[in-house]
């Protein structure tokens, strides 16, 4: 039921509502593959949605975001063999390069009016890049090359941008390496090649930032009108002089890799820091789980993290109020 390496969705726990799932989330964030929800049938099939809605209210769960991260993927990315294992067959057609980012474009425009259709107001998902391949700069890398990377970007993704402002769905890009923006300075690259198109923000994942060494709540702090939904998932570090955060070609869970996901809570992130920048920032979206830890059984892992949410989460004080503003004077 929750995101493993095997691709199903987060669990949601949301702070204005009690539990009501079987292990205490609020709800779940559907997944544009698998069987949770498909993008075609949602907008050819009469009832589609609402079968959805009536699947999860069953077990007392309810639906914020969805997410089409393997579509979104392929809008910008150097297309090779393994994108056919992850876009659906209509996307993937014959194979050609072009071909398969432009059918994918156009999926994730049908991807807002799904979204439309199913009633909620946020898509996650990926954005690809056609310079990821570029990330170490040798050969030397002319910044023409990476402007140009930007304005593929741009062009390839406007349109669909366009598509989400006229459905009033908003697209947040899950920061992480391998897309167009995957750190503060990319993030903020990113948005300006866009125009700071409304529709466009972020599916915050501290997970992805804490292994790089980027500092997740200050990603918050730099974009707090831009965080449209956050994930909630660990990451530590096991750097032993033998391995870098390149990760060595190693899988997940090879205990000889640099760094690795973890259960929340279990990890570096540091997520008192998280609850407070999410405050400053009037985030009220949903924490969603994000669930990956090669070691650990996914039933204890789904039991545990609620638990670890909703005690780490807390909210402002109303209005803004200090705690000495009880001794101010008139």
């Amino acid at each position: 039921m929750f995101r493993a390496k095997g691709g199903n969705p987060p669990l949601e726990y949301f702070p204005d509502m009690a539990g009501r799932g079987g292990w205490g989330y609020d709800g779940l964030e559907l997944a544009c593959w698998g069987d949770h929800f498909d993008v075609q049938r949602a907008l050819g099939e009469p009832g589609y949605c609402q079968g959805r809605h009536d699947l999860l209210a069953r077990h007392g769960l309810r639906v914020w975001a969805i997410s089409n991260h393997l579509v979104g993927q392929a809008v910008c990315d150097v297309i090779d063999a393994r994108h056919k294992s992850i876009v659906p067959a209509r996307v993937w057609g014959d194979g050609s390069a072009e071909g398969v980012r432009q059918r994918a474009a156009r999926e994730m425009m049908d991807t807002a009016r799904a979204a439309k259709r199913l009633g909620v107001g946020v898509v996650n998902g990926f954005t690809g890049s056609s310079i990821w391949h570029l990330l170490y700069g040798f050969p030397p890398t002319p910044g023409e090359m990476i402007e140009a990377g930007y304005a593929d970007f741009a062009r390839r993704w406007g349109p669909i941008l366009d598509v989400f402002a006229g459905e009033s769905v908003r697209f947040a890009l899950e920061v992480h390496p391998t897309e167009i923006a995957y750190d503060v300075q990319t993030a903020r690259r990113a948005l300006e090649a866009v125009g700071n198109h409304a529709a466009f923000g972020f599916n915050f994942d501290p997970s992805h930032l804490v292994w790089q060494g980027v500092d997740p709540a200050k990603f918050i702090d730099a974009f707090p009108d831009r965080i449209f939904h956050c994930h909630v998932k660990d990451a530590m570090r096991t750097l032993d002089g033998a391995a870098g955060i390149l990760a060595s070609h190693l899988a997940f869970g090879d205990a000889r890799r640099g760094w690795d996901f973890r259960s929340p809570g279990r990890g570096e992130v540091k997520f008192e820091e998280i609850v407070r920048a999410l405050n400053r920032a009037q985030y009220g979206g949903p924490l969603s789980v994000e669930w990956e830890d090669c070691g650990m059984d996914r039933r204890h892992g789904a039991a545990e993290a609620v638990g670890f949410v909703r005690r780490m989460d807390f909210p402002p004080p109303p209005g803004g109020t200090a705690f000495d503003a009880a001794f101010a004077k008139d």
